[in-house]
């Protein structure tokens, strides 16, 4: 099974982040990683797993990077069914009710579409002394075991 890495980012650390998993899931899933700016909805393929890391803008909004991807899916609503992702998201605590919003609000899009959320979504808080790319590697190792099953 091969996974597909999606990244919406405003200031890139989603981008270092995508790719840190991606090393981690390198030997056994064939990664390949796409800013979501650069990717249609369309091209989901339900015998891939998904994996989206999305950060968190504003006041709990999505990031710029993320929003072409996301106005898509709105409009072309495209069958998800059989989609298996996970998520990594990435937020502020310092912004208390809209903590990690983006990544929740991928993750809504998609479940919205019939594509299933499996595994641990993780949030990761910029406020913790843990590095992103760090945090991103950890939780690629715990997420092979998701991607095996699913």
């Amino acid at each position: 099974m091969a996974a597909v890495i999606l990244y919406g980012t405003e200031t890139g650390t989603a981008e270092l982040v995508a790719d840190a998993i991606a090393d981690v899931l390198a030997d056994e899933f064939d990664p390949s990683v796409y800013d979501m700016t650069d990717y249609s909805p369309e091209d989901l393929d339900p015998e891939d797993f998904l994996v989206v890391v999305c950060s968190t803008y504003g006041e709990g909004e999505l990031p710029t990077g993320a929003l072409p991807f996301a106005d898509e899916l709105d409009d072309i609503k495209p069958d998800l069914s059989g989609l298996r992702f996970s998520v990594f998201g990435m937020g502020d605590t310092v912004y208390d009710d809209t903590f990690n919003r983006g990544g929740e609000i991928m993750a809504e899009m998609l479940t919205k579409l019939g594509a299933s959320e499996v595994g641990e979504h993780y949030r990761h808080d910029a406020s913790s002394t843990e590095k992103p790319t760090d945090a991103g590697e950890a939780w690629a190792e715990r997420l092979k075991a998701t991607i095996k099953d699913a």
